[in-house]
């Protein structure tokens, strides 16, 4: 599930008159098409991003990792991905925004299947290396190919976007379903390798898949400055909440699998089916929240907050905190991630049409 927001293309006449008109006259070829695309690009890029949750940190201690460098790991993930995301967002138009999508998933592929040969390195400090060099260029790649997703689907869909990104969520969310239960079962029965090996081809099929059915998108760039953005605060507080939201996001990725392990004596493949509590309800939750968001953008701002709340609260029972004074439950931790999970659509969704109001 990747947060980051760009700007969306400027729009030409010609390429969108069907756009604007498709939620009435039903959805055009380009619509439909681009939908597959889209479902296509966030089921295989998420299934592979989440399968490293139940397995991975824990074959990383043993080559010699830390657990303070296990969460560096994930974390350079997202600061690649970042800054991966600013740059080509600003440089969208003139690569195209067709060729950044499936340039980004045949990187993502081959590094994935890469990350599944890291076990024959050495251990200690050249694994380490590796995990850092794979995973940042994995991370630039995930951001071309998402970056490139969210500015076709809100040039395509400008009167829908919550609701058309909301709705391809759920591939989003099976990806993070299928991912850690996937990768944890793939890792108990075959060994380390296997599971990379497997869903990096799966996202490498998409890239000749996605040649074929993405339909080329035309565009004129801009000449705003995308940090103009920054100049206004509810931007800023946007950015806030992604950024807030990434961040737990990012802890949870590193630290569950250790945690449930040590705790309730959990293998890899429980594990994966404990992260199902977080997925499944942002899975189901999204496409609602984001026809709603759209039907009634009153709300928007009610959801962001009250679901930013909600999953404060997940978050201080997660573990749970020291202060409460209460021993960890494993039954306690999976109400705690569907209670996440679900206030994770609500503040999401609504982010992106908010942001793209501002753009505009």
């Amino acid at each position: 599930m990747d947060l980051n927001v760009s700007p969306p293309l400027t729009e030409n006449r010609g390429s969108s008159e069907s756009a604007a008109d498709g939620p009435r006259r039903g959805m055009s070829k380009t619509q439909i098409l681009t939908l597959i695309s889209m479902a296509s690009v966030n089921f295989s890029s998420m299934i592979c991003y989440s399968i490293l949750g139940p397995f991975f940190p824990n074959e990383a201690v043993k080559k010699g990792a830390s657990q303070t460098v296990v969460g560096q790991i994930f974390g350079c993930y997202a600061v690649c991905n970042l800054i991966g995301a600013l740059v080509l967002g600003k440089y969208i138009v003139q690569i195209g925004a067709k060729f950044m999508l499936i340039a980004g998933l045949f990187v993502s592929s081959g590094c994935t299947i890469m990350f599944g040969l890291l076990d024959k390195a050495p251990a200690g400090a050249t694994f380490i290396a590796l995990c850092f060099i794979v995973r940042s260029l994995d991370a630039l790649g995930f951001a071309a190919a998402m970056t490139s997703s969210f500015a076709i689907t809100a040039k395509i869909f400008p009167n829908n976007v919550a609701t058309v990104l909301g709705s391809l969520e759920i591939f989003t969310g099976l990806g993070l379903i299928l991912g850690p239960p996937v990768g944890g079962w793939f890792y108990h029965s075959f060994g380390y390798e296997v599971p990379f090996m497997l869903l990096g081809c799966v996202l490498l099929i998409m890239v000749p898949f996605n040649i074929y059915v993405l339909p080329s998108i035309e565009a004129d760039p801009s000449n705003d400055s995308f940090f103009g953005l920054l100049t206004q605060i509810r931007v800023v507080l946007i950015c806030f909440v992604i950024f807030t939201l990434s961040s737990g996001l990012g802890f949870i990725d590193a630290t569950l699998s250790l945690f449930a392990m040590k705790t309730f004596n959990l293998t890899s493949g429980y594990v994966g089916l404990i992260m199902l509590g977080l997925s499944l309800p942002y899975c189901l939750a999204s496409p609602l929240i984001g026809y709603f968001t759209d039907k009634y953008p009153v709300t928007r701002n009610a959801f962001t907050v009250t679901g930013g709340i909600i999953t404060a609260a997940g978050f201080f029972l997660l573990g749970p905190a020291p202060f409460f004074h209460i021993s960890s439950q494993l039954w306690l931790l999976i109400i705690m991630l569907g209670l996440i999970g679900f206030s994770l659509g609500m503040t999401a969704i609504p982010t992106f049409p908010e942001i793209i109001t501002c753009a505009q």
